[in-house]
């Protein structure tokens, strides 16, 4: 079974349409998934919608924190999760052409727990302002020379192997917008496979 995780803060306006295209295409796959919607913070309708989506859309979950916090979210989504892997998507950027292309280098490759969608990869197409794109760069370049990052970014949509990773994920100390660069760091120094 495949787990998406999908962190949703004040996203009423996106979560219908993700969660219903999303698990309409993964239907039409014959795929054996669950969507677990991870509703934190929201001050709009966010919460009552995912949870009237989970009624009547058989594999749809929702959880739900007190707290504003993306990264608290992916890792509550990750730890609650069933399938052997665990994609994590977020309510307004998700790409299922990814997931495929992701599922297919672990096929290739069992050593690889995480696969990163990563904005910096060659061939990436990244048509964020100017001035994402160089805190984007900064950011990933100092992680890189400073912890050894493998990969050129850790932030956006993962494909994992949750067996690998759920352990790892019990001992990360950030949150926010921290989390998922502390867990693919975790998972290399722990010599997990990572790709991009």
């Amino acid at each position: 079974m495949l787990s998406i995780v999908m962190p949703a803060h004040n996203e009423a306006g996106y979560v219908e349409a993700t969660v219903r295209e999303i698990t309409d295409a993964l239907r039409a796959r014959d795929e054996a998934f669950e969507l677990i919607v991870v509703e934190n913070g929201s001050t709009d309708g966010t919460l009552a919608l995912a949870r009237e989506l989970a009624g009547v859309i058989p594999g749809v979950i929702v959880r739900s924190r007190a707290v504003a916090d993306y990264g608290a979210a992916l890792c509550d989504g990750l730890l609650a999760a069933q399938g052997e892997l665990v994609v994590t998507f977020d309510v307004d950027y998700y790409d299922l052409d990814f997931l495929a292309r992701a599922r297919a280098l672990l096929e290739r490759s069992p050593s690889t727990a995480i696969v990163v969608g990563s904005k910096r990869a060659p061939g990436a197409r990244d048509t964020r302002s100017w001035s994402r794109r160089l805190v984007t760069a900064v950011f990933s370049t100092l992680v890189r020379a400073g912890f050894g990052l493998g990969v050129s970014d850790t932030h956006g949509m993962k494909v994992m192997r949750r067996e690998l990773v759920s352990t790892i994920a019990r001992t990360c100390q950030f949150t926010t917008d921290l989390f998922d660069t502390e867990l693919v760091l975790r998972a290399e120094r722990e010599g997990l496979g990572t790709a991009e």
